[in-house]
């Protein structure tokens, strides 16, 4: 079996792409990747496209991660999706965006694009008229006594628009088909041209839940790009404000979850806890979210005593009150009844997809990009990476339970061995592309799963262009898997132990 970087090597090398090589191959050498891919011996990390090219970023067996790029004569390509299921809506959005074909793909709908932009391949070189505006052909089913249940875009919570529609037998799930591409934003295209510091507060703005590792992502991939290490304490402070993101956003989905099993206890307390990290985030980096404060070169401002203490009392409060919430969560019997043996995900789709974060987990699939692809100042740091095999939505709130646990040791850790220094380095002075662009990529693990990101800048320092791909890429169509044999009733429950970001993926 050919290893990637074989096939890299047998490609013609991109220069200036770091920290993983890129290489522009030949349609055989595609090809073979693709059967890697089919054959389950690879993990597809992402897909996207240019005007006249198209890329692929791959985990091998071996775990070494590359990129491979081919040139789409005419627009088109061999189509992955044909024979490897997670590219295809991928593939999709890359048509919708850039007027790509790729060829044998066997589900030519748009994605992204419902006929509502004004204009059709908007990044294509030369973006043509506005598509035509359609109903969304959905995948027909049939069988005796099947009705359909449409829900959504709009939905009857403060939630994000998307669309489910549910073939049903009596009160079980046949098929769930989604169309999503609501909350497309246009933000690669307002990435194209700008400068560095500008690109990075839209990148922080992709997931509203996931800003600081979208903004670590695309920190990272800057500083890969252009050859800068920044300081030590800067990476730790990153990795700090890191994981007290997904100690927020894990802590709300253990409660949310709860909640949509009618228990509303466990909202009540997990949703205080959420709070007390938000307030202790703004505390010590002066926003709740934490928005904008990772940039490119390091961090915009450092951690005071203030905040040190802020956070010291966050994690006492966290360890005395948590354990309490699993013991309830444990020995409630009515939530036991309506979490364990629903929504399960089997550990082949888990694998086959390449899902990350607790979905993958939960279903068998050991990756976390703190490991795995590792990055400082997690090489320093001990911690595990909890993987059980169950698969349903009691095994999704137990990894989360356990990436608790393992953050607030992390945090521990950090706050006691932070490293003193500055706090972030000139990206400015590394900013010298006269001997061509400079293209750099970044795998960062974000509380849904990893986050990548892909970006070449150019003369002037400013972005040509960048690729940010959600977790719920891949995590998506699965949900439409796990949900198929359930109640209807349990599609909320289901849906939120996934928790997929609409706008992290819609772009």
């Amino acid at each position: 079996m050919p290893a990637l970087t074989d096939l890299i090597e047998a490609g013609r090398p991109a220069e200036h792409h770091a920290p993983w090589r890129r290489a522009v191959v030949a349609p055989k050498v595609w090809n073979l990747a693709v059967e890697q891919l089919a054959g389950g011996r690879w993990s597809l990390l992402g897909l996207w496209g240019e005007p006249d090219r198209v890329h692929m970023a791959l985990l091998d067996e071996a775990r070494d991660i590359g990129v491979i790029s081919l040139d789409c004569r005419g627009g088109r390509y061999p189509s992955v999706g044909q024979y490897h299921p997670p590219a295809l809506r991928l593939e999709r959005a890359a048509a919708d965006l850039f007027g790509l074909a790729p060829q044998g793909l066997p589900d030519t709908r748009r994605w992204l694009d419902h006929g509502q932009w004004g204009i059709s391949h908007p990044l294509a070189a030369q973006s043509g008229k506005p598509a035509a505006r359609s109903s969304y052909r959905f995948l027909a089913a049939e069988g005796d006594s099947l009705h359909q249940i449409a829900v959504g875009p709009v939905h009857a919570g403060i939630i994000e628009p998307g669309h489910f529609r549910f073939t049903a037998s009596g009160e079980t799930v046949v098929r769930l088909e989604e169309c999503l591409g609501y909350v497309h934003k246009g933000i690669e295209g307002l990435m194209a041209g700008a400068p560095v510091d500008r690109a990075a507060r839209l990148a922080g703005r992709t997931s509203g839940d996931s800003t600081v590792a979208y903004s670590l992502a695309f920190a990272r991939a800057v500083e890969a790009a252009l050859g800068v290490a920044p300081p030590p304490r800067a990476m730790w402070l990153r990795a700090l404000m890191a994981e007290l993101e997904r100690l927020a956003n894990h802590l709300g989905d253990i409660g949310a979850i709860c909640n949509d099993a009618a228990f509303a206890l466990m909202h009540a307390h997990c949703g205080v806890l959420r709070e007390r990290v938000l307030r202790a985030a703004d505390a010590a980096f002066g926003h709740r979210l934490m928005r904008d404060r990772v940039v490119p070169g390091g961090v915009a401002g450092d951690l005071g005593e203030a905040g040190t203490s802020a956070i010291r009392s966050l994690v006492a409060e966290i360890r005395q009150r948590f354990p309490h919430l699993v013991e309830l969560y444990d020995n409630t019997a009515s939530l036991q009844d309506r979490t364990v043996a629903t929504g399960r995900l089997k550990v082949e789709l888990a694998r086959q997809y390449a899902a990350g974060g607790y979905v993958g987990r939960a279903s068998g699939r050991d990756f976390d990009a703190r490991r795995n692809a590792v990055y400082a100042p997690y090489d320093e740091l001990a911690f595990d990476v909890p993987v059980l095999q169950e698969g349903d939505v009691n095994a999704r709130v137990w990894i989360r339970v356990r990436e608790v646990e393992q953050s607030l040791s992390l945090v521990e850790q950090m706050l006691g061995r932070l490293p003193a220094g500055s706090i972030r380095a000139d990206i400015a002075a590394a900013d010298n592309v006269a001997d061509g662009p400079r293209e750099g990529m970044a795998l960062v693990e974000g509380f849904r799963g990893d986050i990548l990101a892909w970006l070449r800048i150019g003369e002037g320092g400013l972005i040509e262009r960048c690729h940010l791909r959600d977790p719920s890429w891949f995590q998506w169509p699965l949900l439409e898997a796990a949900i198929e044999g359930n109640i209807v009733a349990d599609f909320p429950l289901c849906n939120k132990s996934f928790n997929c970001s609409y706008s992290g993926h819609d772009l």
